[in-house]
């Protein structure tokens, strides 16, 4: 999935698989990594799928289908989901008004189908949708000096101040779109879009010119967006109704969208949900496995989505569904078999230059 992975090995990259896609695990030393980031600025090359959206029509198909609202001013963008026929998140997207076309980005696996379903249901609108994932690669920049590392070496624009915008410059010779994003690590948190063609000399820019950036890989940004507070799409996400992760930054509740087949209102996601998610701080070293049960003494009342070692803080942290009128905070968690003590925390778990827009809002 890398567009530049021999470059990736030259600096002694290990590859992964995420979703079936191979992408840069970490380069050694992963949590110290991680430290650099949260102290300075890192680089990562980020594995999305790349929808296209053209047409004069393109700004009221899509709107129509996804939970959040389209912005139609050139240079903005959202964050939104599509919703299987029970209410549950199937797709996420990044959607950004590119003047003449929309830009959606998503998870790799899911931009050929979803392009596929959207195109067999367009009628008589004036849309075209295509899957270019291969035409661009995409860089992130996180820590609490990325916008002093974008600014020493983007020209022809100064950095995009608020989330899901985004400016057009050059970096070096080549051209370049840089968005400000939703701050997942809990850091400052930029993406850099460019063709694919000028991937290696965007990335040499990135990590050599201006602030030097730490390279880092999936498994540190992973820890960043655990101690953010962070849900993600494969352990979170997938299959869960919005409101149960408190994700109102994805919904627009005047507008209405597609459920299945059906047009219909975003207001029955304003209820109180049955479950909800929460941090967790374990006592000791055993790190649960995603699914590991929660207790509140004797009754269960969730279950752990994911966790890991915090490197800022050396303890154990996780994120778990439970139930939503839990009271208590001193819990259990099953790991190996064995009871651990696990203490109900605030999220984020450690305050960062930014605060995710993915922290859990029941308000």
């Amino acid at each position: 999935m890398s567009v530049i992975e021999s470059i990736h090995a030259d600096h002694g990259a290990t590859f992964g698989e995420r979703a079936d896609r191979r992408i840069v695990e970490h380069y050694g030393r992963p949590e110290r990594t991680h430290r650099a980031v949260r102290n300075g600025v890192g680089l990562l090359e980020l594995a999305y799928g790349v929808l296209v959206v053209e047409g004069d029509d393109r700004l009221e198909y899509v709107d129509n289908v996804v939970s959040n609202r389209v912005p139609a001013e050139d240079g903005q963008g959202c964050y939104a989901l599509v919703l299987d026929p029970q209410g549950g998140i199937e797709v996420e997207l990044y959607i950004y008004n590119a003047g003449e076309r929309l830009l959606l980005f998503t998870q790799p696996e899911t931009a050929e189908p979803l392009a596929e379903d959207w195109s067999e249901k367009v009628f008589i609108q004036d849309v075209e949708i295509r899957v270019a994932s291969d035409e661009y690669a995409v860089f992130g920049i996180h820590g609490p000096h990325a916008t002093e590392k974008v600014a020493s070496v983007l020209n022809g624009a100064g950095s995009p101040e608020r989330h899901y915008s985004f400016v057009r410059g050059t970096m070096g010779d080549e051209g370049v779109s840089v968005i400000r994003t939703d701050a997942l690590t809990g850091e400052e948190s930029y993406e850099v879009i460019c063709a694919a063609d000028d991937a290696a000399a965007v990335h040499d820019t990135l990590l050599n010119q201006g602030l030097n950036a730490a390279p880092f890989g999936y498994r540190t940004f992973e820890s960043l967006a655990l101690e953010a507070g962070s849900p993600l799409f494969h352990t979170e996400l997938e299959g869960t109704l919005p409101n149960v992760l408190g994700l109102r930054n994805a919904l627009d509740f005047e507008k209405g969208c597609y459920v299945g087949q059906e047009v219909v209102s975003r207001v029955e996601n304003r209820g109180q949900p049955s479950r909800r998610l929460v941090g967790l701080t374990l006592e000791g070293a055993a790190v649960p496995e995603s699914g590991a049960a929660v207790f509140d003494g004797d009754a269960s009342v969730g279950e752990v989505t994911r966790a890991g070692e915090s490197p800022m803080l050396e303890q154990v942290l996780a994120l778990a569904v439970v139930d939503y009128g839990l009271e208590s905070d001193t819990l259990t968690v099953r790991v190996d078999g064995t009871e651990v003590a696990a203490s109900r925390t605030e999220l984020p778990f450690v305050e960062g230059s930014d605060q995710s827009d993915r922290l859990p809002d029941y308000e």
